[in-house]
């Protein structure tokens, strides 16, 4: 397995995030506070986030991470095929320094491979790893959900790259509501999909409203495209090889002609159908409520007109249309 990313604080860092709980306490109570999909969420700067977690994890950043140039952040909304990109990312910037035969992603889970920013705090969330940043090699990669405009400038006005991925959000909506049954503690009510698809639609879901979220990054793409690639799901589905060799590319480490059979190597490494059936992704967990099992579904494009009545995906499309008109942005499966 590769070696797990670690996060030391020198006491003085520890005693200042000591001195801040107080802060964080009187701020959370000042919050609108909604029920999540699966435990409770408060309104931060216009998208909703868990307390414990996010928020507290984002006041610690800002006091003390430090970005570094050579730094890599892949960022998403949720459900929008994070792990995915995850094992891509990783295959590819690390091409030169593992056998496939062998490679890391065989025996780890592509989450354990990146430092999630979200939960940084390790005293706060239950992580099956601990974090040391200074110890982890060049390039550093690390994985967000929060909106571009969250992320502290240390970070957004740095050299650290992002790479960007987004899906339709009618079938975000079916693949997080599956999620959100998966790991939904059982003394809670379930969800039902009626109820899941009026607060998505309404903007109430982790990380959301999801428009907002990826209209962050997208806006920030275009003023910055050298440093900001945006990519969409149903494009890598569709032309993995290509997006791959995009991805190379943006990341400065293009692949060569002699390296097109490591293009297919890497696309056949980390597709569905080989990463859910390894040893690892079946049998280990993530956190003491979450499998690694849970990350990997269908991973389907157009799997919402399973679940979605022809009034709900009219109803969606029209918030999409809406919410996005004028941007630029658009999505193939969107009316």
């Amino acid at each position: 397995m590769a070696a797990a990313p670690q996060l030391s604080s020198s006491q003085n860092d520890q005693s200042e995030s000591e001195s801040n709980v107080e802060t964080f306490d009187e701020l959370i109570q000042t919050l609108p506070k909604e029920k999540g999909w699966w435990t409770d969420l408060h309104m931060y700067k216009g998208f909703w986030l868990i307390s414990y977690a996010d928020i507290k994890s984002l006041m610690f950043i800002k006091q003390h991470f430090k970005s570094q140039p050579e730094d890599i952040i892949l960022a998403s909304y949720m459900k929008c095929g994070t792990t995915w990109l995850k094992s891509l990312l990783f295959a590819t910037i690390n091409r030169d320094r593992f056998d496939f035969s062998t490679h890391p992603l065989l025996t780890s889970n592509p989450h354990q491979l990146f430092v999630i920013l979200d939960v940084i705090l390790k005293q706060d969330v239950d992580l099956p790893y601990t974090i040391d940043l200074e110890a982890m090699p060049s390039p550093r990669l690390f994985a967000t959900h929060m909106a571009y405009s969250l992320l502290p400038n240390s970070i957004t006005s740095s050299g650290t790259k992002f790479v960007y991925i987004c899906r339709d959000p009618k079938d975000v909506l079916v693949s997080k509501w599956h999620f959100a049954q998966k790991i939904r503690p059982k003394e809670m009510p379930p969800l039902s999909f009626e109820e899941a698809f009026e607060m998505f639609c309404n903007g109430v879901s982790h990380y959301g409203p999801f428009w907002e979220q990826v209209l962050s990054y997208w806006k920030a793409s275009l003023e910055a495209p050298e440093k900001i690639l945006f990519l969409k799901y149903e494009d890598l589905k569709r032309e993995p090889v290509p997006q791959v060799k995009k991805l190379a590319e943006f990341l400065g480490k293009p692949f060569s002609v002699e390296e097109e059979s490591a293009v297919e190597e890497i696309v056949k490494l980390c597709s569905l159908k080989n990463m859910k059936n390894l040893e690892v992704n079946i049998s280990e967990r993530f956190n003491s409520r979450v499998k690694y099992s849970d990350f990997f579904r269908k991973g389907e494009v157009g799997d919402w007109r399973n679940h979605l009545t022809l009034e709900m995906a009219e109803k969606l499309d029209r918030i999409t249309n809406e919410k996005l008109r004028g941007s630029g942005l658009t999505f193939a499966h969107a009316s």
